[in-house]
C-alpha cells in the first residue's frame, strides 16, 4: 500500500492499566503492552491520564516514553495541570478530550464552540513546544468550524455513537451516524484539518470508518485489550490492522487477495 494512504493504527493501553489498578502492584504493565502494540505494527501508543488516575498514572507516562520509538498521543482534559505534564514531556502529540470524574469513559466530544477563547488560548503553548495538537470532537459542524478557528491541526471524530447503534442492533441509526461522520471528515479535510478518529470501534464496525479516505488515523483500546484476553495482544493488533488495510484497498479499488 502507498504510504501516503496509509491509515495509522494508535493503540490506547490504558485499560491494561485498569486491570493492574483492580488489584494493585505492578501487573500487567501498560509500558510492556506499548512495547507489545509496536512491535504488532502499531503507529502510536495512546495513553489518557486523567485527573483522578484512575487508569494511567504519571510514572506509566515516563515508563512508556521509556521503551517505545514509535509516537505518544497523550490524552488529557484542558486543565492547568495536564497543561504542564505535557509541556514537560513535549509528547509528539496531544489530543485535548472532555472528562467527568463520573463517568466510566469519555462520553462525548469536546464543545469547543462555546469555550473557543479558551481552548484557543490553552493549545497555544502546546503548539508552540512542538506537539501535534488534536481535539477530539463529535461529527458536528459547529464543532468542527470551531476546531479550525482556533487553530487546531487535528480534529479526531467520536465514533462512540456509530459503534453503540451497530452493538444495539439499531442498523438505521448506525448508517445515520456514519453517514454524519462521512459527511463531517470531509468538512474538517475541507477546512484544513487533518482527520482522526476513533471510540469504541470494533472487528465488526472499524471497516467503514478505515474506508473513509479523510481519515489518517484510528485510535482504538478498549475493545483490542479485552480481546488480548482471548487471543493475544499481538494476535488482536495484527487482526485489526489487517482489517484496517483491507478496508483501504477495497476502498481504492485494490484487489485483496
Amino acid at each position: 500500500m502507498n504510504s501516503a494512504s496509509r491509515l495509522r493504527l494508535g493503540i490506547n493501553i490504558d485499560h491494561v492499566a485498569t486491570v493492574r489498578n483492580a488489584r494493585g502492584g505492578d501487573t500487567p504493565d501498560p509500558a510492556r503492552a506499548a512495547k507489545l502494540a509496536q512491535a504488532a505494527g502499531a503507529d502510536g501508543i495512546t495513553a489518557h491520564l486523567r485527573e483522578d488516575r484512575r487508569h494511567i498514572t504519571d510514572s506509566d507516562i515516563d515508563a512508556i516514553l521509556d521503551v517505545i520509538d514509535i509516537p505518544l498521543n497523550f490524552e488529557m482534559a484542558a486543565t492547568d495541570e495536564m497543561q504542564q505534564i505535557a509541556l514537560r514531556h513535549k509528547p509528539h502529540a496531544v489530543c485535548i478530550v472532555p472528562e467527568k470524574r463520573e463517568e466510566r469513559t469519555t462520553e462525548g466530544g469536546l464543545e469547543v464552540a462555546r469555550e473557543e477563547n479558551r481552548i484557543a488560548h490553552f493549545i497555544a503553548p502546546l503548539r508552540e513546544a512542538g506537539c501535534r495538537v488534536s481535539i477530539f470532537i463529535a461529527a458536528d459542524r459547529r464543532q468542527i468550524e470551531a476546531a479550525a478557528r482556533i487553530g487546531a491541526p487535528v480534529v479526531e471524530l467520536h465514533t462512540g455513537a456509530y459503534c453503540d447503534a451497530h452493538a444495539e442492533g439499531r442498523f438505521e441509526a448506525r448508517d445515520a451516524e456514519f453517514a454524519k461522520l462521512k459527511e463531517m471528515a470531509t468538512l474538517a479535510l475541507d477546512l484544513g484539518l487533518e482527520v482522526h478518529a476513533g471510540h469504541g470501534l470494533t472487528y465488526d464496525t472499524v471497516k467503514p470508518i478505515a474506508a473513509l479516505p479523510e481519515v489518517m488515523e484510528l485510535n482504538i483500546g478498549h475493545f483490542l485489550i479485552g480481546e488480548a484476553i482471548f487471543s493475544g495482544l499481538d494476535s488482536a493488533i495484527r487482526r485489526m490492522r489487517g482489517l484496517m488495510d483491507e478496508a483501504r484497498q477495497e476502498a481504492s479499488g485494490v484487489t485483496v487477495v
